[in-house]
């Protein structure tokens, strides 16, 4: 089975990757699979680079992802154009690991931000969002990356709205509470699976 795991920005789907992996179900990361795509001197790196500029490299050389953040979660066509560049890569690679994963494994997550918004659902059996109210979202983007309230409002609006993301989950995961909450929540879920 394969489950695609998604929600907002700062959701905690982070949060419910580790409980998985905790409980021996394989995570495939889309965000770990984009650094390591990304990695520089990478073909997908140098076309990053051609396309936004050196100002987008740190001074170690690597891609800096607050600097890219910046030019494209402000501007739609920036971000679209950063998508068309690295979204077929990064799906191809994921799409790799997780049937390499399968033949050992019996439940494979989809960790994928994006799921949803670029129409990958069809690639999973069921599709889980890990939802939180708004106000708790933007507090934890804040702190977790260190964001203005605009810069974090920015970030969470040019993603899919979460009521749109729960009207095509199979399941959700109410990130709403402490990680004790969460980890009993998922257990339970888990539970119902097996």
């Amino acid at each position: 089975m394969r489950v695609g795991l998604t929600g907002g920005i700062a959701s905690g789907k982070s949060a419910v990757a580790e409980i998985l992996k905790n409980e021996n179900i394989p995570v495939v990361d889309a965000d770990e699979v984009s650094r390591a795509v990304m990695r520089p001197g990478s073909p997908l790196f140098l076309q990053i680079v051609q396309a936004f500029g050196h100002d987008v490299l740190n001074p170690e050389g690597d891609l800096d992802r607050v600097a890219l953040g910046e030019k494209v979660f402000s501007n739609p066509q920036a971000l679209e154009r950063l998508n068309g560049l690295t979204h077929p890569v990064i799906w191809a690679e994921m799409q790799r690991q997780v049937r390499q994963l399968e033949q050992t494994h019996p439940v494979v997550v989809v960790m994928v931000p994006l799921l949803l918004e670029n129409g990958r659902q069809d690639f999973v059996d069921e599709v889980w969002v890990v939802s939180l109210p708004r106000d708790v979202q933007k507090a934890r983007l804040m702190a977790r990356n260190q964001l203005t309230e605009a810069q974090a409002e920015a970030r969470i609006s040019a993603q899919m709205p979460l009521a749109d993301k729960l009207k095509l989950a199979d399941r959700v995961i109410d990130n709403s509470g402490d990680q004790l909450q969460l980890r009993q929540s998922l257990l339970q879920l888990l539970n119902q699976l097996r």
